[in-house]
């Protein structure tokens, strides 16, 4: 595994630990909790990208 890509799996576990607590306030802000999701969202999409990548022949 790449650097790149653990250092996108580490943002990806500190989003997910974010949006954990930001749902189970009590006065929740929806727009945050969409905030959120959507940025673990792009970093997943940006893991799959690259673990998906044809390496290059060393």
């Amino acid at each position: 595994m790449s650097d790149r890509v653990f250092r996108l799996m580490e943002r990806h576990q500190k989003l997910d630990d974010a949006l954990r607590l930001a749902q189970h306030r009590r006065a929740a802000d929806p727009f945050e909790i969409a905030r959120l999701t959507k940025l673990k969202l792009a970093i997943k999409d940006r893991i799959t990208r690259l673990l998906r990548r044809p390496r290059a022949a060393a």
